[in-house]
């Protein structure tokens, strides 16, 4: 995911860090960076705290306006 990449860099920190922050390996982290692997819900849902970033950012959908 190019927005978990995006975030993670705006945020100066390395692979290591967020991974050290979800308490899986930078192995892993990088896979789902990549999107070799799918982000677990209880790491969304942390990264997106601690981002201050909605899902719906994080998952890189557009913003709409309501009517």
């Amino acid at each position: 995911m190019k927005k978990l990449r995006d975030l993670r860099e705006d945020a100066d920190l390395t692979q290591q860090q967020v991974a050290e922050l979800l308490g899986t390996s930078q192995t892993m982290y990088a896979r789902y960076e990549r999107g070799a692997n799918e982000l677990p819900m209880r790491h969304f849902i942390t990264l997106c705290r601690y981002y201050k970033v909605s899902s719906d950012e994080l998952l890189g959908l557009p913003f709409r306006r309501k009517p």
